[in-house]
C-alpha cells in the first residue's frame, strides 16, 4: 500500500493501493496498443490535444496548491508559481516540436532521396519525484506525447496526486484512452517495468542511488534512458558583483522550497572584497523568513519532506560546526524549529571547508556555506570539485570575464547573475554523477525518440 505522508502533521494524506500484476500487464498493453494509433496522427492533432491537457490541468491551480502543501509541504502561497512553470515548459515544448521532430534534410545525390527522421521509440515510462512534482514530470510528459508515443507515469510515493491529476487532466483533454496512464509501484515493481519488452525508453528524475537502480533495471534492454540526478550547485560571487542583488536572489535560491531543489545554491564562494559585507547581508535576510505550516498564507518556509530529510540535514551541520563551522543564525528566531520533527530553520555556515560533507555532498536542505576566495582561479577549482554538475551561477558585471570563466565550470548550465531557475529554451542536462540525456529544449526529444534513415534510390537508369 502506498501511503503519502503529510509533513505537516505526520498524518496519512492519501493512500492508494499498488498495482497487481495483472493490472500492470493490462497498462502496459494499452499503452502499447494506442501508440500504435498514436504515432499515425499528425503533429498538428498532437498539438491540439496536449494543449487541452495544458489547459485542462491548469484549471484546477488552487486545488493544486494545497495538495502540493499537503502533500510535500511547500508554503501554499508558491504552489501557483509551479502549476505555471508547468503550463510555460510545456506549451514551450509543444511549440518547438515541429523544429525537433522535423526531417533532416540531406544534399540531394542524382536520382536519390536521403534523410534522417525521428521516430518515436514506443511506450516511455516516466518516474517522477516529489520535490518539484509537476516542473520535473512536464519535463518529459509533454515531449513523449508530443513526438508520438504513449507514456505511463510512475509519480512518487509523496506526491501521488499530482500524477493523477495530470493523467485526469489528459482524459479530460480526449486523449486516446491507454495512451497515458498512471501506475501506482513500488521500487521492485518499477524495477520489473522496465525489463518489458513493451518498455521503449525511461525518463528518471531522482537521486544518484535511484539512477543507478533506474541504470541497472535497464541493463541489456538498450533503450534510451535519462537520468537527471543530484546537485551540489556553487555560486561564485566576483569583486565586482552587484552585491545586493547578488545577496537577495542567492537567498531564495538557497532557501527556496526548503533547498529541497536539485539545482538550488548549497554552497557560495565570495571574493574576499565582498564578503564580510555579503555574509552580513544573507543573515539579515535569511532572518526574515517565515517557518511554519505550510498551509498558512505567510509561510515562506515550509517543512521539509520528512522528519528523516531534516535529520540528515541537520547531522552535515553539527559535524561540520564540530570541525570549525560556525552556524550564523540562531534557530530560536524561528519558533516552529524543533528537532524530531520536519521543520527546520535555515542555517547559513561560515568558517567551512571542503573536508566538510556539507560543501561536498549534496544536502538537499535549508542550509548552505559560504567560503571566502581570493581569485577566480581558487574559486573555479572549488567550483569543480564536486562529483556533482547540474548548475552553477557567476555573480559579476563583466560579461566578458564570466563568460571565460563559465567555459571552464563544470556544469550542465552555467548562469550569470541568476541562479535556480530552467529556461525549456535551454537543454537541461548535467556532468558527472548528475547523471546523462537531455530534456527540454529541441535537443530534449532526442531520447524520446530515435534515427531512422531513408535512403531511396528514385531513378534506375
Amino acid at each position: 500500500m502506498l501511503q503519502c505522508i503529510s509533513p505537516i502533521d505526520d498524518s496519512v494524506y492519501v493512500e492508494r493501493p499498488y498495482a497487481n500484476a495483472a493490472e500492470i500487464e493490462e497498462a502496459l498493453n494499452a499503452a502499447q496498443s494506442a501508440a500504435q494509433g498514436w504515432k499515425n496522427t499528425t503533429l498538428a492533432e498532437r498539438a491540439e490535444l496536449c494543449g487541452k491537457l495544458v489547459d485542462a490541468f491548469i484549471a484546477h491551480s488552487d486545488v493544486i496548491a494545497e495538495e502540493l502543501a499537503h502533500q510535500m509541504g511547500r508554503p501554499i502561497q508558491y504552489g501557483p508559481g509551479e502549476v505555471r512553470g508547468f503550463e510555460d515548459r510545456a506549451r514551450c515544448m509543444i511549440n518547438v516540436a515541429e523544429a525537433a521532430l522535423a526531417d533532416i534534410e540531406l544534399p540531394a545525390l542524382e536520382g536519390i532521396t536521403r534523410f534522417i527522421r525521428r521516430v518515436p521509440v514506443g511506450v516511455v515510462l516516466t518516474v517522477a519525484p516529489w520535490n518539484y512534482p509537476l516542473l520535473t514530470a512536464v519535463n518529459s510528459i509533454i515531449p513523449a506525447l508530443m513526438a508520438g508515443n504513449a507514456l505511463v507515469l510512475k509519480h512518487s510515493h509523496q506526491t501521488p496526486l499530482c500524477g493523477e491529476r495530470l493523467v485526469e487532466a489528459g482524459k479530460e483533454a480526449g486523449l486516446p484512452e491507454g495512451l497515458f496512464q498512471i501506475l501506482h509501484l513500488s521500487r521492485e515493481q518499477t524495477s520489473e517495468i522496465i525489463q518489458s519488452p513493451i518498455i521503449g525508453g525511461v525518463a528518471f528524475t531522482g537521486s544518484v542511488s535511484g539512477g543507478a537502480q533506474i541504470e541497472e533495471a535497464a541493463a541489456g534492454r538498450f533503450i534510451p534512458v535519462g537520468l537527471e540526478l543530484g546537485g551540489k550547485d556553487p555560486a561564485y560571487v566576483r569583486a565586482d558583483a552587484d552585491l545586493a542583488f547578488a545577496v537577495e536572489n542567492l537567498v531564495d535560491g538557497a532557501f527556496f522550497n526548503s533547498g529541497q531543489s536539485c539545482c538550488g545554491i548549497e554552497r557560495i564562494y565570495v571574493h574576499t572584497d565582498l564578503y564580510d559585507a555579503f555574509v552580513e547581508g544573507f543573515v539579515e535576510i535569511t532572518k526574515g523568513y517565515v517557518l511554519g505550516d505550510p498551509l498558512d498564507s505567510s509561510t515562506t518556509l515550509g517543512p521539509m519532506v520528512r522528519t528523516s530529510a531534516a535529520e540528515f540535514v541537520r547531522e552535515q551541520i553539527a559535524e561540520a560546526v564540530a570541525s570549525g563551522a560556525k552556524s550564523l543564525v540562531d534557530p530560536t528566531l524561528f519558533p516552529a524549529h524543533k528537532k524530531g520533527t520536519p521543520y527546520m530553520a535555515p542555517h547559513v555556515l561560515v568558517d567551512v571547508d571542503h573536508s566538510m560533507r556539507v560543501m561536498t555532498e549534496e544536502s538537499f536542505g535549508p542550509v548552505v556555506g559560504i567560503m571566502k576566495v581570493e581569485s577566480d582561479v581558487e574559486a573555479l577549482a572549488l567550483m569543480n570539485d564536486s562529483d556533482l554538475g547540474l548548475t552553477a551561477s557567476i555573480w559579476s558585471s563583466n560579461v566578458d570575464e564570466a563568460m571565460a570563466l563559465g567555459d571552464q565550470v563544470e556544469a550542465g548550465t552555467v548562469f550569470m547573475n541568476r541562479c535556480d531557475y530552467l529556461d525549456p529554451e535551454l537543454a537541461w542536462t548535467g556532468v558527472k554523477n548528475t547523471g546523462r540525456g537531455v530534456s527540454l529544449s529541441r535537443l530534449g526529444y532526442d531520447q524520446l525518440t530515435r534515427a531512422k534513415s531513408f535512403h531511396y534510390r528514385t531513378r534506375i537508369s
